[in-house]
């Protein structure tokens, strides 16, 4: 069972930004998609519940800046 979620993002400065954000939420395990929209602010995720979190999904994003 896969879960969807939404997160609201502060502070991306330009694209390249949001690219770097995505590719780090999508090398989480358990991950299946990941699409950051830059003028919206916002990431959408896909992923299955057992092997990730919610938790470790936002500690992506703060790794990546």
């Amino acid at each position: 069972m896969l879960t969807k979620t939404n997160l609201s993002l502060f502070g991306m400065h330009c694209s390249s930004c949001a690219l770097l954000i995505e590719k780090s939420l999508k090398k989480v395990p358990g991950v299946i998609s990941a699409n950051v929209n830059f003028s919206a602010e916002k990431a959408s995720i896909n992923f299955d519940p057992s092997q990730a979190t919610l938790a470790s999904l936002i500690n992506a994003v703060e790794k990546a800046g």
